[in-house]
């Protein structure tokens, strides 16, 4: 019998893959982000084109961000206290209901019937309705992740779930885009947004027949106290584990003034008339960068120094805004937007598997409904507002260097964490301290 040491096992990067409630979990995500990709792309596109104002755009993220963050937190309660499938069921059936009624106002068929008026007014109104969706979405998608895996596939398991989510973020707007700009040449009497709004329809029903074949995830959470002290609770945890803190913190601070999704009708019509078509593949690059990224880190995962590793990625991401706000190049303007995408999607992986391993099981809901706050205080409103205010390239410049100007004070208030591997940050008197 031999005495040699077995051969050292290679890391299965398909491992999470191998359950199936983590299949039909990303497979829903896949067609959810994708309708969702496709709507936001082509809606800021038309009320850009109905209206010519950058406020008008501000006011999408407004409607949506208002509802998002303001019940998140008992968005968190419920997936903490009820169970998640149905849960599921009954959000995408009220995201398909807006998306049906927002395809029924565009119809060029019904304008006779519909006054011009109530057009935004009823986007708006579909637009809040799925800000409600937003809050409840959250929570309870986070809490499927997080018991459709063992807790050692947490890692290749946010790798798969966030590529995913970029390649929908690929297909999503680029389909949009295409469909917005082609549709009435190929199908005469079809407008851009009828028929894009068509596709939309057809993948939430996608997806929320994948939810159907879902399993049942019942709560792990009785409240023994009112609702009140429930959602103290996970608020206590967050501002109270410094690692969870800091992180949501350089998230919401880095896309607050980064962001410049909001901004790409205005890039795409006025600044480098690129078109519909040019908007798709404008968002389409951001995900493609990211994408190309999560699939490289299924093999070389960043998670050996995570938060030197999280400090350079948002670093890289602040700095290719300001490139893209500078460039007047269309496809140099398509680089900065996929180095974008490849700076976050880094980012993204180390935050999202830091909270899954720092939350407790009780709490998970709650926890993503504070970080859930956090992303959507992130909006699209402040983009849009200070294009207003500030011009719309001054604006992106002004938000690429205030998100430098945060990571720098991130920097020197968590110099302790920056030699610290995963192991290391995961002890609870790292991430307490």
């Amino acid at each position: 019998m031999s005495t040699e040491d077995p051969a050292p096992q290679k890391p299965d990067s398909f491992a999470a893959l191998r359950y199936k409630d983590f299949r039909s979990y990303i497979g829903m995500r896949f067609f959810f982000t994708f309708a969702y990709q496709m709507q936001t792309t082509v809606l800021g596109f038309y009320i850009y084109q109905l209206t010519h104002s950058k406020i008008a755009i501000a006011f999408i993220g407004l409607a949506e961000a208002i509802p998002a963050v303001g019940i998140a937190l008992y968005g968190g309660y419920i997936a903490d206290k009820y169970e998640k499938r149905k849960m599921l069921l009954i959000i995408f059936a009220g995201v398909f209901m807006a998306a049906l009624a927002m395809f029924t106002v565009t119809l060029d068929s019904l304008k006779p019937y519909i006054h011009h008026a109530w057009i935004l007014p009823t986007l708006y109104a579909m637009i809040f309705c799925n800000g409600l969706a937003r809050a409840f979405y959250g929570p309870a998608t986070f809490v499927i992740y997080a018991h459709s895996i063992p807790k050692e596939l947490y890692p290749n398991g946010s790798t798969w779930s966030s590529s995913t989510w970029q390649v929908a973020s690929i297909l999503g707007p680029l389909t949009g885009g295409a469909v917005y700009g082609f549709a009435s040449h190929i199908f005469p009497g079809l407008s851009g947004i009828t028929a894009t709004f068509g596709i939309i329809l057809i993948f939430l029903l996608v997806a929320l027949v994948l939810v159907y074949l879902l399993r049942k995830f019942p709560p792990v959470f009785v409240p023994k106290e009112n609702i009140w002290k429930s959602l103290k609770e996970g608020l206590n945890f967050v501002f109270t584990n410094k690692i969870m803190f800091y992180a949501m913190s350089l998230d919401l601070f880095s896309v607050f003034f980064g962001g410049v999704v909001a901004l790409l009708p205005v890039f795409a019509l006025d600044i480098l008339k690129v078109g519909p078509e040019g908007l798709g593949i404008m968002r389409m690059a951001t995900s493609l960068g990211a994408a190309l990224t999560m699939i490289a880190m299924v093999r070389f995962s960043p998670m050996n120094r995570p938060w030197r590793n999280l400090l350079v990625a948002v670093a890289g991401f602040g700095l290719s805004i300001i490139g893209f706000g500078l460039s007047r190049i269309f496809y140099l303007s398509l680089f900065c937007l996929f180095m974008q995408g490849a700076f976050d999607s880094v980012s993204v992986i180390i935050r999202g598997t830091l909270m899954q391993l720092l939350t407790p099981d009780h709490m998970r809901g709650r926890v993503s409904a504070v970080n859930s706050m956090f992303i959507g205080s992130s909006n699209d409103f402040e983009s849009g507002m200070a294009a207003r205010f500030l011009g719309t390239i001054p604006a992106v410049i002004f938000g690429g260097s205030m998100t430098l100007l945060i990571v720098t004070i991130t920097f020197f208030k968590t110099q302790k964490l920056i030699p610290l591997s995963l192991n290391e940050i995961h002890s609870p008197q790292t991430s307490e301290n």
